[in-house]
């Protein structure tokens, strides 16, 4: 895959890393209007290529009355607007593949859930609309067998496709890293480091997930040193009531000074 086939990416020659972040799921104009806003700023002062993401959707619930989304197609005008406000790409993801067609029209990238990156019919669908396919690796899946999936998409005539490693299950309640998987990931497509969702705690009592975002940096740096082309995170301005996946998202009053940590470190690791 290369950046430069994403619309809109800026900072290709910053040889950083890049950067998918955003809320977990949309919940109004305003709110994804206001974390693109700060995180364009500081993508842009740390020449970070950025992807702002919002899940248009949330089909992944524990419980059937957890939040799912504000309506199909009103979330995803609202990417498509933080997209020409901005002039930035976007990515969402999808579950069903009636949802390709319908979220290409909106969005540069087509994001596959972990617990669905199995599915051919889905993603086969995400690669026929031609637009940057990310396909998470399972929870329950080795790197190595990540390949088969990306030559699902390359073999239905897509070549833009990226991997993004976001824990692997250790126990009923927890995640864990592999970050030898990271070379074997690379060999296959550029892979990103899903940073928040590694540090979920599912499956707790309350059916809604737990996390840890206290290590939110510990991962991201280790990520980093070991070279990652990217990295994804969610962000809120108030993570305590986001209405989805708050437990494990990043204070957006942190994202700049974590981003100007992990850039330097980059430099360090670039002159290596």
């Amino acid at each position: 895959m290369e950046l430069n086939r994403i619309p809109k990416i800026k900072h290709l020659s910053s040889h950083n890393f890049f950067l998918l972040a955003g809320p977990c799921a949309i919940e109004g104009e305003e709110m994804a209007l206001k974390i693109a806003e700060k995180a364009v700023r500081i993508t842009d002062d740390l020449k970070i290529p950025y992807i702002f993401k919002g899940s248009f959707k949330k089909a992944n619930r524990s419980r059937l009355d957890s939040f799912t989304g504000i309506g199909d197609e009103k979330a995803l005008k609202i990417l498509q607007k933080v997209s020409e406000t901005f002039d930035i790409p976007t990515v969402t993801d999808i579950h069903v593949p009636q949802d390709a067609q319908k979220a290409a029209a909106y969005v540069d990238v087509l994001q596959i859930p972990a617990f669905l990156v199995r599915q051919t019919d889905l993603v086969v669908a995400a690669a026929k609309t031609g637009k940057v396919v990310n396909l998470k690796k399972g929870q329950f899946m080795s790197p190595d067998s990540m390949k088969f999936a990306v030559n699902k998409v390359t073999e239905s005539g897509n070549t833009q496709v990226m991997l993004t490693e976001r824990g692997t299950m250790f126990g009923y309640q927890n995640l864990i890293v592999d970050y030898t998987g990271i070379p074997v990931m690379r060999q296959f497509a550029p892979t990103v480091l899903d940073i928040t969702h590694s540090l979920q705690q599912p499956n707790q009592a309350s059916g809604v997930t737990g996390g840890r975002p206290e290590l939110i940096e510990t991962i991201a740096r280790a990520g980093i040193v070991n070279n990652v082309d990217g990295i994804f995170l969610e962000t809120h301005f108030d993570p305590s009531s986001a209405k989805s996946d708050g437990a494990n998202m990043l204070d957006l009053k942190h994202l700049e000074g974590l981003l100007t940590r992990l850039t330097h470190i980059r430099n360090l690791v670039n002159q290596w």
